[in-house]
């Protein structure tokens, strides 16, 4: 995501990164450039415009003709603005109440169903609530299997009543069984429903009334741009929704919902989804999607993620394996799965600062594990656990149940040689020390 937007930042940026003499006209020249970025992202016109008069007036305050770096100078006021625009501060959930109720509205086709499991998903296992789920959407078929689908993937119970065509009845039974059952969350899916469409903006509106929701969240297909905030617009007057939830982010999106909605409808953006799976939600934090869009990664979001996956009893036995020179085949695999849950690969890697530039125009497939799955599991129980002992000829038998060739097969084992040499040496603390020595003359 951003990735047009971000290389042509970076082009914006080259003039005042000691790539030609720095000016007041200079400086201009660069912020119409990001204007025109940001108009090429489907930013709102009179958002782009305010921004870029701020940066520019902010720029020219902070001196930034005379500094000794021009271009790092303007890239932290525009790190700063960017925070600022899409919200400056992360907005988290409002989860006092028990049970507390959350409202999902939005447009038919933005992923709002998707999104519930996601929610109901994130709530259970990084906020340690136990959420009930309550299937509202009386007109598409396929709305109340779906949710029951997803909540049984998930181990979320589900409410539904097929007998009854009363949204606002569903959605007090559903919170009726929460408190029965000690259900402290009660997620409730909608039907999506037009702007346009007055009956059924109506009846969202008499579901509200009903329940009081603590939380309105309205779910937007950031692929739609300038549309999304526009619909997102018309949909708070009438619902004055407590947030935003931007799903798809993982597309071809430009951003621009990301960019414009805060300052257009003053509504925070609570949450993004990034891909299909459930694990696949992030809790949205201005900073750190500043940075990204800039081209300066997002570490923290990174750490985050690893240590939601990575257990830290298995990590200590890890250690006292790779401190052993034990490291094998079996917990290498065990690495991948745990990587393969923290999300697309070159997401991850745009997270590096550094990186994200690097890998452009690099196409990571989502499968780019799957023939050092397919070896690993054509392996013996003993080999996987003594990989000193894949020989040629087990190598050859290895290639042929894999339905690889022997090359693949041999460079696995030259890189699996190679990661333990580094991991012994990253676990001596004398050679972690010298390494580092090192770095700054390599």
């Amino acid at each position: 995501m951003f990735e047009n937007l971000s290389d042509k930042l970076d082009r914006a940026f080259k003039v005042l990164k000691g790539q030609g003499t720095i000016t007041e006209i200079n400086v201009a020249e660069t912020m119409k450039e990001i204007r025109k970025a940001l108009l090429d992202a489907d930013v709102n016109y009179k958002t782009a415009k305010a921004f870029t008069d701020d940066v520019r007036q902010k720029a020219l305050g902070n001196n930034v003709l005379t500094s000794i770096s021009p271009g790092q100078l303007l890239t932290k006021l525009m790190n700063d603005e960017l925070t600022e625009l899409m919200g400056g501060t992360t907005a988290e959930l409002e989860l006092k109440a028990s049970p507390t109720i959350i409202l999902i509205a939005g447009l038919n086709g933005a992923g709002k169903t998707t999104f519930t499991g996601k929610l109901a998903n994130y709530l259970k296992t990084q906020k340690g609530k136990k959420p009930l789920l309550v299937a509202d959407d009386i007109y598409r078929p396929a709305a109340i299997d779906q949710l029951q689908v997803l909540g049984q993937q998930i181990g979320v119970p589900v409410y539904a009543n097929l007998e009854s065509k009363d949204p606002v009845a569903i959605a007090l039974e559903g919170i009726a069984l929460a408190k029965q059952n000690g259900n402290n969350v009660v997620i409730i899916d909608t039907a999506g429903r037009l702007a346009i469409d007055e009956a059924m903006m109506v009846e969202i509106e008499q579901v509200k009334a009903a329940v009081k929701p603590h939380e309105i969240l309205f779910v937007v297909d950031s692929m739609t741009g300038q549309d999304a905030v526009n619909t997102a617009k018309v949909f708070n007057d009438r619902l004055d929704f407590t947030g935003v939830v931007l799903t798809k982010l993982d597309g071809d999106t430009r951003g621009g919902a990301a960019l414009s909605i805060k300052s257009v409808v003053n509504k925070p953006i609570k949450f993004v989804g990034t891909g299909e799976k459930m694990e696949a939600l992030d809790v949205f934090h201005p900073d750190r999607m500043a940075s990204r869009i800039l081209g300066m990664g997002d570490v923290i979001s990174l750490v985050e993620r690893a240590q939601q996956q990575f257990d830290e009893k298995e990590a200590a036995e890890l250690q006292k394996k790779i401190r052993k020179n034990k490291f094998d085949f079996n917990d290498f695999y065990s690495q991948i799965q745990q990587i393969k849950k923290m999300g697309n690969m070159k997401d991850l890697m745009g997270m590096i600062p550094g990186v994200g530039k690097m890998m452009k125009d690099v196409e990571i497939d989502d499968n780019a594990f799957k023939a050092i799955e397919a070896i690993i599991q054509s392996m013996t129980p003993f080999e996987k656990s003594n990989p000193e002992t894949i020989n040629q000829s087990r190598r050859n038998r290895i290639a042929k149940g894999s339905g690889t060739d022997l090359t693949e097969v041999n460079r696995l084992m030259k890189q699996f040689d190679d990661m333990k040499k580094v991991m012994k040496q990253m676990s001596n603390p004398a050679a972690m020390a010298s390494m580092m020595r090192r770095m700054p003359k390599m």
